[in-house]
């Protein structure tokens, strides 16, 4: 499945009154959500790399004023983890800008330290346009935040990091 293929996809199901569209392609899967409210969520696979169209997508000019998390940033977040082998790192599963409000004037979704369980908002990744929530798939406690709010952010990118309970 191309990127084009996607974006139609992404606009039926946000037209129509679909709940949910799943798909699977060799070793391709996508679902897409469409929330009551209009919102529509994409959520793919992780084992599957994003189209290379997605990689050079324009971003915002308010993100791209934003530099992205150096490689370093990344490596030494990875390290911490690694050197305390109970800590997970949360990615991202697509690539966007990353919110941590769901407005501007708004409280952050979660704060080091916040308590998630499966289903807790973390996160909103805006990508073409449209907000997509990334929920929490474990329950534990918020130690970290890696991404900066309103940066550009790439697939599997870690945002959080989270202790397990």
């Amino acid at each position: 499945m191309d990127f084009k293929q996607i974006q139609e996809l992404i606009k039926i199901v946000s037209k129509s009154e679909l709940a949910e569209v799943k798909i699977s392609q060799d070793n391709f899967k996508i679902t897409i959500k469409n929330k009551q409210d209009g919102a529509v969520t994409m959520v793919q696979n992780h084992s599957v790399a994003m189209p290379q169209a997605m990689m050079s997508m324009p971003q915002p000019a308010a993100a791209a004023a934003t530099p992205a998390i150096a490689p370093a940033a990344k490596d030494s977040a990875s390290n911490e983890a690694a050197s305390n082998g109970n800590l997970i790192e949360f990615k991202s599963p697509m690539i966007g800008t990353f919110y941590r409000k769901p407005g501007p004037d708004k409280e952050a979704f979660v704060k080091v330290g916040d308590t998630v369980k499966p289903g807790d908002v973390l996160c909103v990744v805006e990508a073409m346009k449209l907000f997509n929530e990334i929920e929490c798939d474990i329950s534990g406690t918020i130690v970290k935040i890696i991404a900066d709010d309103n940066s550009p952010v790439e697939y599997d990118q870690p945002l959080f990091l989270i202790e397990p309970k």
